[in-house]
């Protein structure tokens, strides 16, 4: 793998959120055009690396959003899910994956493979949600 595809994979793997490709970028500073970046983010999906999803916002536009699948151990990431706040753009972690059980009741049932799946919630995160509350509602 090459120096700046392994620098890419760096970042998404200590990331603690999704990040964008212009994230990516910029974290990397310098080092990577944002071509590199692009070309790399599909490369790392391609190869099991690295998953993405695309999220439509309103407040932010629409944008593909990237994760690492390992550690830099090699050792298999679990499966995440998120909330986006549509004020601050921030992501938190919906915790443990809750729809593996439904998809595989759905694979018996309708005699299908899943490969893939992708949830997302978006709303208000609670500061955003209190900062928009009127003053006796807080």
């Amino acid at each position: 793998m090459t120096r700046s595809r392994k620098q890419v994979l760096m970042v998404l793997q200590q990331a603690q959120e999704p990040l964008s490709a212009a994230a990516v970028h910029q974290e990397l500073g310098l080092c990577c055009d944002q071509a590199t970046v692009y070309r790399t983010l599909h490369y790392l999906e391609e190869q099991g690396l690295a998953e993405s999803f695309v999220l439509h916002c309103t407040e932010h536009g629409t944008e593909r959003y990237y994760t690492a699948v390992q550690g830099a151990d090699g050792a298999p990431l679990p499966h995440r899910h998120w909330f986006h706040c549509i004020r601050c753009h921030a992501f938190i972690e919906l915790g443990a994956c809750a729809v593996s059980a439904m998809v595989r009741s759905f694979e018996e049932t309708q005699q299908v493979s899943v490969q893939h799946h992708v949830l997302y919630l978006t709303g208000l995160c609670r500061s955003c949600r209190e900062a928009s509350a009127p003053a006796g509602q807080r």
